[in-house]
């Protein structure tokens, strides 16, 4: 499954980079793109575990950047 999410509050691309470092290293994610300009995180993984996958990726973003929140 691929989806993409809005994000709010990404301050920098080195933040952006670090998240999709991150969340590429996630059990089950295929493929992950954080793009600062676009505010927004393409997020393909396996589909019967893409919710679960998504919710780690939402703590790895919040690690990272705490302000920044992904709008589901």
């Amino acid at each position: 499954m691929k989806r993409s999410f809005k994000l709010e509050d990404l301050d920098c691309a080195h933040c952006a980079q670090k998240m999709e470092d991150a969340i590429a290293k996630i059990d089950g994610v295929k493929k992950v793109n954080v793009n600062f300009i676009a505010q927004k995180m393409i997020l393909e993984a396996e589909d019967d575990r893409f919710e679960a996958v998504l919710a780690e990726a939402i703590k790895k973003i919040a690690d990272v950047e705490p302000d920044c929140k992904v709008l589901v």
